[in-house]
């Protein structure tokens, strides 16, 4: 007994000299770290005292140390930013869909502003700004160097006054100068409505308005078509959607599915990870669905597409959308002001990050550009056509009842008036198009 006492006692010193033997290096460099981040935290305030002593002009000390913030932040990645009281207090207020400024969605790329999208029915939108354009200067001053938060700071101004932006756009050999008005920007969550048999939701952002908005207006649509059996699909329009809030964006794929997984997020600690899944219930009981997305479609956006493709319960149509695949929080600060940090990466069902890579369409449908020559050339090339129903002394067709001749002519006007939609928006034709021949074939039964 004395003997394995000794042998354990031996075995619990030895335990102590090896782990003091690793343990002494850790220590060393955790103190060597700690030691140089004191000594860089002494630097900056040599910095700042020395700014605050002898540069030329005066300078207020809580604009220093907000600038630095904001710095230590936005070296971090596009999204991560510093948000002063007053940003704090705008972004608040746009979540709940009703703010001042252009109706632009931003990024910073390369040094100058990036439009992600404009948003349906603001001054941005309807002065012609596109997904992707550059935007280099704002009423003739560059916006090269300025973090992102400045830049958007040059372009807000009282509603009613204008503001020339200078863009730079892909096909087009010069940049070019666009006046916008600014004006107090009223959001519309979800807009629907029926093209023929297809309910369309247009979906222009991720508020807290959004899931209420889409469940009222598919209830609407579907009742005034007369009933779920009279319609043969959704289509779910996500194009220029910059994207918004999570919580929205899984509701709104929730929807559309009974089951399974709808996004999940991981941050640096696995412990820290989520998984969001989907309850219950189908609002419009199985019938097909087209997810229509491009390159303005960006973060809850990406989350929706993703999870509907992935569960097969929707075909994704369009081009490839943003790639933003990583997640912010929102962190109060003292003083009133924010913090909004890069907290984690997002995944799609299958497990598939959508950061820097998007998500690919099921079928690549371009939307076609054009121009006002194009146009006027149509128009005077479009003649009238004549069919035999047209000539004079016609035989009368004997093989069909007058209902079902009605019924033809009832078919036909719907396919022209998809033929007219074409002209106007291409994919969304051909996503409606889709939907037609999932019907005919029988899928939303």
């Amino acid at each position: 007994m004395k003997n394995f006492l000794i042998a354990g006692l031996a075995g619990t010193l030895a335990g102590i000299i090896a782990t003091t033997q690793v343990a002494g290096p850790l220590v060393a460099q955790e103190a060597e770290s700690n030691a140089s981040v004191y000594e860089q935290l002494d630097l900056f305030g040599d910095i700042f005292e020395r700014i605050r002593a002898q540069y030329v002009e005066e300078v207020e000390a809580g604009d220093l140390i907000e600038a630095a913030i904001d710095g230590m932040l936005t070296s971090l990645d596009p999204h991560s930013s510093y948000l002063s009281p007053e940003d704090a207090a705008a972004m608040r207020v746009q979540t709940r869909g009703e703010f001042g400024g252009l109706g632009i969605e931003v990024t910073q790329e390369e040094g100058f502003v990036k439009v992600v999208s404009p948003i349906d029915g603001t001054p941005a939108d309807e002065a012609g700004i596109e997904a992707g354009d550059f935007i280099t200067h704002v009423d003739g001053e560059s916006l090269l160097g300025l973090t992102l938060d400045k830049a958007v700071e040059l372009m807000r101004g009282p509603v009613g006054s204008e503001i020339i932006v200078t863009v730079v756009r892909e096909g087009e050999a010069e940049p070019f100068d666009v006046s916008i008005i600014r004006d107090t920007i009223k959001l519309t969550a979800v807009r629907s409505r029926n093209e023929g048999e297809s309910v369309v939701l247009r979906v222009t952002t991720f508020n807290d308005q959004t899931y209420p908005n889409l469940k009222d207006g598919l209830e609407e649509q579907i009742e005034e078509a007369g009933g779920i059996d009279a319609i043969n699909g959704v289509v779910l329009d996500l194009r220029n959607n910059p994207g918004g809030l999570l919580t929205q964006a899984i509701k709104v794929a929730d929807a559309f599915l009974d089951e399974g997984e709808i996004v999940s997020t991981r941050g640096r600690d696995p412990q820290d990870g989520e998984r969001f899944n989907a309850e219950k219930g189908d609002l419009v009981e199985g019938k097909p669905i087209v997810v229509l997305i491009n390159g303005g479609s960006a973060s809850a956006s990406e989350i929706v597409a993703g999870a509907l493709q992935d569960h097969r319960r929707a075909i994704v149509v369009g081009t490839k959308s943003f790639g933003k695949g990583s997640v912010q929080t929102v962190m109060p600060l003292r003083g009133d002001g924010a913090m909004r940090l890069t907290t984690a990466r997002y995944y799609t069902p299958s497990g598939r990050s959508i950061q820097a890579l998007g998500v690919s369409p099921d079928i690549v449908v371009q939307q076609p550009r054009r121009s006002p020559a194009e146009d006027d050339e149509e128009e005077n090339t479009t003649r009238p056509s004549r069919s035999e129903a047209d000539l004079r002394g016609r035989l009368n067709n004997d093989s069909l009842s007058e209902d079902q001749i009605r019924q033809i002519e009832e078919d036909r006007a719907k396919a022209e008036a998809t033929a007219a939609l074409r002209e106007e928006d291409y994919q969304l034709a051909y996503a409606i198009d889709i939907l037609k021949g999932l019907s005919a074939f029988g899928s939303g039964d």
